[in-house]
């Protein structure tokens, strides 16, 4: 499934290139303000902090919800408490647009997260042009020369990163780049079923300086609870905040803590 998933983000973005050259998107994002800083936005606090996510769907789940302004979720979801945005960008599995990246950038102060599924400069260059203030990379299908080489690029670019990791091995390829922002996500995304522990057992392997993300699985309080007693600093929330009422849930999510 992540193969499938990484094949038809790159494909959509080889699509996208032909009427949009990598070129002129250099030159539009080499005149943009500077990006909102995610790992400011983002740094340990005395509680939780929250990314919510915009998604209307996932391979797991299937439908959940229309979204059919994403700007206007997004400025309900900053002005209920969250700390960033998330947005899934892919078209595939989850029903996702740069459009959709680019409402909620307009729409509101804080960070905005491009969630796809990054393999190369092109699509980090998008990121940028739509807004974004942190992409994602995800060490379960990068290599470690491509994720260096794709971080090194972001960051060339003013924008943050948040490394995805799920093993102990790529946690070590993230502390070893000196990743700031690092997630465990605990749905494993061959076979995309959730397992809270796997934060519990591996975050004590990121290091002191390391803003800690807690990516999936959250579903009530006290699964935020859970995290922020194994030391995650920020939980990525999605399927509860799209499918609830997000006024309510984030304020009580964050109050969990």
């Amino acid at each position: 499934m992540l193969d499938e998933l990484f094949a038809t983000a790159s494909d959509d973005a080889d699509i996208r290139r032909k009427s949009v050259s990598l070129e002129s998107l250099e030159a539009l994002v080499e005149n943009m303000e500077p990006a909102v800083s995610a790992l400011k936005a983002l740094e340990p606090a005395s509680k939780i902090k929250i990314i919510a996510e915009i998604k209307r769907s996932s391979p797991s789940v299937g439908h959940m919800a229309e979204i059919p302004d994403s700007g206007l979720l997004a400025l309900t979801y900053e002005q209920s408490g969250a700390h960033a945005i998330s947005v899934l960008t892919e078209r595939s599995g989850f029903g996702g647009t740069l459009d959709d990246l680019r409402h909620a950038s307009d729409a509101v102060s804080i960070p905005t997260l491009r969630k796809d599924f990054i393999s190369c400069e092109y699509q980090i260059l998008e990121a940028r042009a739509h807004g974004a203030s942190f992409v994602l990379l995800i060490l379960s299908w990068l290599k470690e020369p491509d994720f260096l080489r794709l971080s090194k690029f972001a960051a060339d670019l003013g924008l943050d990163v948040l490394v995805e990791t799920h093993t102990a091995e790529e946690i070590h390829v993230a502390n070893a780049a000196g990743s700031r922002l690092v997630g465990i996500n605990t749905r494993d995304l061959q076979t995309f079923r959730t397992d809270l522990r796997l934060f519990e057992t591996m975050s004590h392997l990121l290091t002191d300086e390391t803003i800690k993300v807690a990516e999936s699985s959250v579903k009530k309080s006290q699964d935020v609870a859970r995290y922020w007693n194994a030391g995650a600093n920020v939980v990525l929330v999605g399927q509860a905040l799209v499918t609830g009422d997000p006024s309510l849930l984030i304020p009580e999510f964050i109050n969990a803590t």
